[in-house]
């Protein structure tokens, strides 16, 4: 939380919850008066002066504004709720450059973890089996080697890249589409939850009783690339606003990844335009690490554990869940799941209905 007075913060919030405020036009009106207080008991014809909707004037004393505000205000009094403003010596660096940069960020969770490294993921949210799994394979082996996983809490690949990250005990971080108090899709509140328990963090820049609406989510798009190094897209139609975030990741400087596909498949489109256009193409985590100008992978997937060829041995024998591989082994589950990730990722072994099988070659 920025040192500032209660006062400034409830003006803060109030003038967050105004209708048709965001980024550009908040930041014009504290440029214009010392501080949010001040400009919400600026005259309306001063508002009008700066170009602002006169219903935003008018509403700004509302009943139905206090109230809103003074819900965020309990909800942020709550354990392990956090409000990062854009002047706030910890709000992330990465996304303080964009010239739209959120004034305002909720976070549920660990706020730290949003200064991490970070890789977001995004894709399809009909994916195909194959992209669901590749999807999580990519983020558990970039999980397992430090990066945090970034993507946007949706069915189909953003749930398969969370869940990723999740199963190497890493961190992950979800920017919704809606107010953190308006979890979407409800089908994800288990998951929202287990990110938050695992260290990671749920993030919106929308206040907390927002709904889901279409005009949000490429709101929330910009978050998820412009926290991220690079942007990986896994699998998406030319039509996904998975493209959207790969354009926004283009425009903010960040790298543009994406896994191919079968040509007859719909769901490869998106992601061979984008290798057109310029994205990179990627077969294999280093095709990412590559890019990424000197971030490397802090615990390599098959480098820094026992020689794969025990694990490879168990495989032939049976199928096993990975937990029971790590038993047999004498391996941590972490770094068993990281070295499976990378058999996976060469075509040596695949997860199927929990149980992890070898693959022959």
């Amino acid at each position: 939380m920025p040192a500032v007075s209660p006062a400034e913060l409830e003006a803060r919030l109030r003038l967050h919850c105004l209708p048709d405020i965001g980024p550009q036009r908040f930041h014009r009106l504290l440029d214009a008066f010392a501080d949010a207080a001040s400009a919400l008991s600026a005259p309306a014809a001063a508002w009008r002066s700066l170009g602002l909707p006169a219903h935003c004037a008018e509403a700004r004393r509302s009943e139905t504004v206090r109230r809103r505000s003074a819900a965020a205000l309990d909800w942020l009094a709550q354990p392990g709720q956090h409000l990062l403003m854009w002047d706030d010596p910890v709000y992330p660096a990465l996304l303080a450059e964009l010239a739209d940069a959120p004034p305002l960020l909720f976070v549920a969770g660990a706020p730290e973890v949003l200064e991490q490294p970070q890789l977001a993921m995004v894709g399809s949210r009909r994916a195909s089996r194959p992209g669901l799994d590749t999807a999580q394979a990519f983020a558990r082996a970039l999980a397992a080697g430090g990066f945090a996983i970034t993507s946007g809490l949706a069915l189909g690949i953003d749930g398969a890249a969370h869940q990723g990250a999740l199963d190497v005990a890493g961190q992950t971080i979800a920017v919704l589409g809606t107010g953190l108090q308006q979890m979407y899709p409800a089908r994800h509140t288990q998951l929202a939850q287990r990110i938050i328990d695992s260290g990671g963090a749920l993030v919106s820049e929308l206040p907390l009783d927002s709904p889901a609406h279409a005009s949000h989510f490429p709101r929330r798009n910009r978050i998820i690339s412009g926290l991220a190094l690079g942007v990986l897209v896994v699998e998406a139609s030319p039509a996904s606003g998975s493209l959207i975030t790969a354009r926004l990741a283009a425009e903010q400087g960040r790298e543009v990844y994406a896994i191919p596909g079968s040509i007859h498949h719909p769901g490869a489109r998106g992601c061979h335009q984008l290798i057109r256009d310029g994205a990179t193409l990627v077969e294999t985590v280093e095709h990412v690490l590559e890019g990424l100008r000197g971030w490397q992978l802090t615990t390599p997937a098959v480098a820094s554990s026992p020689p794969v060829s025990s694990l490879l041995r168990q495989l032939r024998a049976a199928p096993l869940a990975a937990e029971s591989l790590a038993a047999a082994l004498g391996w941590p589950l972490g770094r068993t799941l990281a070295a499976l990730t990378e058999l996976e990722l060469r075509g040596q072994a695949c997860c199927e209905a929990g149980l992890w099988v070898y693959r022959h070659g």
